[in-house]
């Protein structure tokens, strides 16, 4: 498929903002600031391997070749966009921060 400019820049903001808003969430309710930065990575291997989790346990040595030959394959506007998935956990987990350093307290 082909992606143009366009959905590529709204496909990167629907991204960044998703994974902004789940964990600006979660950080607020479970009052982790880096909760959703580190539950990202399970997130895009979910997105890009079609393995099923348990085989990462049962057979881990072709699973985790699987993953990183689907990395490998991976367009450069798919990275782009997972890119900006992480910045928007990692901007979230600042934002949450910042907000409790000037005295907001969530929940």
């Amino acid at each position: 498929m082909v992606v143009t400019i366009v959905m590529l820049i709204i496909s990167m903001l629907l991204f960044f903002v998703l994974f902004f808003g789940i964990g600006f969430l979660l950080n607020m309710l479970l009052r982790m600031s880096w909760i959703m930065a580190i539950i990202y990575p399970i997130i895009v291997i979910f997105i890009v391997d079609d393995v099923r989790f348990i085989e990462y346990f049962t057979n881990s040595g072709k699973a985790f070749q699987g993953l990183g030959t689907n990395f490998i394959q991976l367009a450069p506007a798919d990275l782009i966009i997972l890119i900006s998935g992480l910045a928007g956990a990692i901007v979230a987990g600042f934002v949450i921060k910042l907000l409790r350093k000037n005295g907001y307290q969530m929940f």
